[in-house]
Parts: C-alpha cells; structure tokens; sequence
C-alpha cells in the first residue's frame, strides 16, 4: 500500500473522544508500532493537554526510531476543523474553540505537521487507498454514535472552511410524522439503540442487538432499523441529486452489520431515485485505521509541500 509524496515515514496521530492512536508509517505504506491511548481531558486547557501528550509520545518514538525514520506528523481530531490555517475551530467533546493546532505543534516538535478532521482524513484514505478509490465524485459517511461524512466532487474533498460533511445534522422526514427531524436522531447506531429502548422498554446492548432481533422477525425492531434505514437513503438520494455523488462509502460501527444494511439501503435508494444515476454503495474497507492512514497521507502532502522550492 504505498501511499506516495515522500520517500520517508511519517509519524500519525487519530485523536477521538475516548482514545486516541499513534503509530509511525513508512514510505511503503506499513504501520509501524500501532498504540493506542487515553485521549487526554483537560476542561481549562483542551488543546494543549492533546498537544502535550503528542510530544510525549513524539519523544517515545524518536528514542525507538532512528533520525529520518519519520519527518512529518498528522494530527487528526473529531469536531469543527479549518484543515487550511490548522485551526481546531470547535469540538464538543473535548472542549477547545479555534486552537491553533498546527501552529503551536510544529513548535513543539520542530518538523512539518499536517492537521485534519478525523472523518475527513478518513475519507481521504478511502478515495486514495480504499473502497472509493476508482470514483471521483464520492461520499465516505462514518455511522456510528453520530454521523459525519466526507465528501469529494471531481476528486477533490469539500470543506467550506470546515463546516462541509456535517450530514448527521441534516433534516430528513420525522418517522412519527411530526415534520422534520435531524439524520443523527433516526439513521445513527445510537439513535437505533435509543428509539428502540424507548419504543419497547427494553434494554438493549447497542444497534447490533436490535439488528439482531430484526432479523428475527421482531416488529417493533424491524420498525426501528427499516426507519434508520429510509432516514439514511434520503440523505444519499440529496447528495445523488444535489452532487452527483456516484459512490457512497459506510464505515463506523454500523457499516459492521454489512449486507444486512447495505442491501436494504440500496434497494431504498433505488427506489427513491428517479432518473439519476445509482450510486454505489459498499462498506468502508480500510476499518478502524482509515483515520490514522488518513492523517499519514495529510503528513505526507504537508511534507512535499514544505520541501517545495
């Protein structure tokens, strides 16, 4: 899998609400020393706590590598993400409000560090190494709590200063006919949990149980996971029309129920569609190391961009 730009590594950072992953990839493509971390909470100081902790580690790997092994850093963090001036603009989770990222870990660690959005860096790696690899006008959507997306027309990845790829907040049809409601409320592996729990009254372990009891033949979660389904297809069909978005990539945890969505949410897509091309619908295919593959492909472009003359 080589991922190109650079003749040497780069050191990867994908920083998620929870936890946090680092390992070093080589110019061939291979992850090298793959960990994974507490992300670091810290309500008075957000982003410095995170750029603290990438400096320890930063040192951990100069000590087990030799100079030049890696001469560039992706960082990658969930929220509101202004990946040209390497500003964290906001995130809800972890507290910062227009932290300069970029700037403050380049000081910190001496050497070219690229800054981006988890899910946008993730889809990056699918365009170029991934499911979405032979399309250019495509959409990677991550299922899972929430729902976020990202998105390339000719090629070329949409980011309207940060704001672009927010499709979790977008309005679909209410299933209880009360107007209109957003994706993530209906469509996400959590909001299934949720409306499940309070349609029945009983506890589930997540999406997957109420899938697994769907597939049963149970109504009430038959209900719940058919209205997931149709919120998720009429967001597609917006993006087929308004884009020409020809494939659509599902990652995050739901994409983990394979067929049993995809299929259905293909039929419920073509069904919609009237004249427009079908897109392609497939499951991500580089799971949960999209985002750190993402953040090296930025650190790689970062790099070339800084050796230009």
């Amino acid at each position: 899998m080589a991922l190109g730009f650079a003749d040497a590594g780069v050191l990867a950072f994908d920083v998620g609400g929870t936890d946090m992953k680092s390992g070093v990839v080589n110019a061939a493509g291979s992850v090298l020393a793959l960990r994974r971390h507490k992300t670091p909470l810290d309500p008075d100081r957000p982003g410095e706590a995170i750029l603290e902790r990438i400096a320890e580690l930063f040192a951990d790997y100069s000590r087990q590598y030799p100079v030049g092994t890696f001469e560039a850093v992706g960082i990658t963090v969930p929220g509101l993400v202004d990946e040209a001036h390497g500003i964290g603009i906001y995130s809800a989770n972890l507290g910062w409000r227009n932290f300069p990222f970029r700037e403050r870990a380049e000081e910190m660690l001496g050497m070219p560090v690229a800054f981006g959005h988890d899910v946008s860096s993730a889809g990056a790696a699918e365009m170029e190494l991934g499911a979405a690899r032979e399309f250019q006008d495509a959409m990677v959507m991550v299922v899972g709590t929430g729902i976020a997306a990202a998105i390339f027309t000719g090629g070329r990845a949409v980011s309207a200063g940060g704001f672009a790829g927010e499709i979790g907040h977008s309005m679909v049809p209410d299933p209880e006919g009360q107007g209109s409601v957003i994706l993530e409320s209906v469509g996400s592996a959590g909001a299934i949990a949720k409306r499940y729990v309070r349609l029945t009254g009983t506890p589930v372990d997540g999406a997957r149980e109420v899938l697994d009891r769907a597939l049963t033949g149970e109504p009430e979660a038959l209900k719940i996971w058919n209205e997931a389904v149709e919120a998720l297809a009429f967001s597609i069909c917006q993006c087929v029309s308004i884009l020409g978005t020809e494939a659509v990539v599902i990652g995050g945890g739901l994409s983990a129920a394979g067929e049993a969505l995809l299929d259905p949410l293909r039929h419920a897509v073509d069904h919609a569609l009237d004249f427009q091309r079908r897109p392609v619908i497939r499951a991500a295919s580089l799971g949960q190391d999209a985002g750190m593959l993402g953040s090296a492909l930025k650190a790689r472009a970062r790099l070339l961009e800084v050796r230009l003359p």
